[in-house]
């Protein structure tokens, strides 16, 4: 199919054509293993200096880990805090987006991890909720 459309006061032909691959989600379906993944040698990248390694999380406690890398702004509970399911523990920066991140179960905090202004990366422990 042909279209035109306008962008920025230009005129641009596009066309489109129909994929016989593409096939939508079944939201309804049950959970189907992923196909493997062939993972290629990449050269490691270069750590911040200003990243530390982050301290492991408490034992016997559940773990907010960070679920990707980014900035923390702020961490909105102290440790002894009681937490409810759904509740923000700590707000950070990624890709240009704040997001806040919250509490997946309820509980005490036990550790903090993170203090504001802190860099992590993805799956870095931030708060334990015990």
């Amino acid at each position: 199919m042909k279209y035109v459309a306008t962008l920025n006061g230009k005129k641009y032909e596009i066309e489109i054509e129909r994929v016989d691959g593409y096939r939508p989600l079944d939201r309804g379906a049950a959970a189907v293993a992923p196909a493997p993944i062939i993972a290629q040698a990449a050269a490691p990248a270069p750590v911040p200096a200003a990243a530390a390694p982050a301290p492991a999380p408490a034992a016997g406690g559940q773990s907010v880990d960070a679920p990707m890398p980014g900035k923390i702004l702020g961490v909105k509970v102290n440790v002894g805090d009681a937490v409810t399911a759904g509740q923000t523990v700590v707000v950070m920066e990624a890709m240009k987006m704040e997001t806040e991140i919250v509490a997946p179960a309820s509980g005490t905090v036990t550790a903090i991890h993170v203090n504001s202004g802190d860099m992590v990366e993805s799956g870095a422990p931030m708060v334990t909720i015990g």
